[in-house]
């Protein structure tokens, strides 16, 4: 179904085999494994990601479907979805990456990745460089010989950043470097990585592809099959596997994707928008507004700049501790990408592991909050959003 938009093929979903017909949903299997009655067939499909199912660990008909279903959205070979966003991410770090490696990552990250990236420098002695985002020269000036990854985000978690995916991935490809993309605030839906020349592209599923928080997942998508079964083969072995249900619970979920997208969006941009000239908020880390240092890329390479943005209180952390105590509709909470809005404040929540130059570095200052902006009608959002600021 390559030739539908990607709105169509979020609804159509790939479907296990089914002689004679087929279901009209993804049906859930829920076991642990599975029967064979030849033991040739067994043994060669337990080293093998293309061969019959035998095990949960390795995969399942539903996960499959999930597998299947965000590789053709994202336009990969192959997927492995994992049992959370930051299993998804490990795989794809620890299964690249071996003692004395060199990381090249853009300087703001989810805080997650950034304490991840962190672990490995200090237990595994890795070194990393941090370059600007939308700043090739500076990815090239940090290839060292010993280099073997470079990790972007499509847009940057808080403060949203957008990545220069073209020329960034580009220059890693100059070098005979892997370049990893966390697509999750973007979807498939806002950009594809792979069009881009990405190599990897990883998802926290627990977010948008779901989207009614009550899932926690993660995939990695592939644009090469050798890379595919080199992570498939790590990551049956770490044990990150993704249970059917939550991988049913998301192909559900996707079926909307499209719908809810637009709607996050347009939410985001009013209230983006308006706390732009609101007296008690210093600035607005959404890349639609023309403010935005990352305004001009993404104009570029998104159809429009999600869901997902932070902004400054001028009263700093104490100003920010009063507004989330004052929110009515709007939940404190942490994750994003569900159909109501969630707050947080990253430098004590998401982001707490990092140091004061490292949340600098971030864009993240004590007044910051991050607003996930769901699909309610956006004019309460606003109200409960002036409400709280007055």
């Amino acid at each position: 179904m390559t030739e539908l938009r990607p709105e169509t093929r979020a609804v159509h979903l790939p479907q296990p085999k089914v002689d004679g017909s087929r279901p009209i949903t993804v049906p859930l299997y829920q076991t642990s494994g599975f029967v064979f009655d030849d033991p040739t067939v067994f043994a060669e499909s337990m080293g093998r990601p293309d061969g019959a199912f035998v095990y949960g660990r390795y995969s399942n008909p539903t996960v499959r479907s999930l597998e299947e279903a965000i590789a053709d959205l994202e336009g990969g070979v192959a997927a492995v979805a994992t049992g959370s966003g930051m299993g998804a991410i490990n795989i794809v770090l620890l299964g690249l990456l071996s003692p004395g490696d060199h990381l090249i990552a853009q300087k703001a990250l989810y805080g997650g990745t950034a304490a991840m990236i962190n672990e490995l420098v200090h237990r595994f002695g890795m070194s990393v460089t941090y370059v600007p985002e939308d700043d090739p020269d500076a990815l090239r000036a940090a290839v060292r010989p010993e280099t073997k990854l470079v990790y972007l985000e499509t847009i940057a978690n808080p403060v949203a950043q957008v990545a220069d995916l073209p020329a960034m991935c580009a220059a890693a490809r100059e070098a005979g470097i892997v370049s990893v993309v966390d697509n999750t605030f973007a979807t498939p839906m806002l950009a594809r990585p792979f069009e881009h020349g990405a190599d990897i592209v990883v998802h926290s599923t627990t977010k948008y592809l779901s989207g009614h928080t009550d899932v926690v997942g993660g995939i990695a998508v592939f644009a090469d099959d050798a890379l595919y079964r080199k992570i498939w083969s790590f990551a049956i072995e770490l044990g990150a596997s993704c249970d059917p249900f939550a991988a049913w619970l998301t192909l559900r979920g996707l079926q909307t994707l499209a719908l809810r997208m637009e709607r996050h969006c347009s939410n985001a941009r009013l209230l983006a928008t308006r706390l732009a000239e609101h007296p008690a908020v210093s600035a607005v880390h959404w890349p639609g507004l023309p403010s935005h240092p990352s305004h001009d890329v993404a104009v570029k390479l998104l159809p429009d700049f999600g869901g997902v943005f932070s902004f400054d209180l001028a009263g700093g952390r104490a100003a920010g501790e009063r507004f989330m105590s004052s929110v009515r509709l709007a939940l404190l909470a942490p994750s994003l990408g569900g159909v109501e809005t969630l707050i947080l404040h990253p430098a004590s929540t998401s982001h707490r592991s990092l140091g004061a130059d490292e949340l600098a570095r971030h864009g993240i200052t004590e007044g910051t909050v991050r607003i996930a902006v769901g699909i309610e009608h956006p004019e309460d959002l606003w109200a409960d959003i002036s409400q709280a600021l007055a």
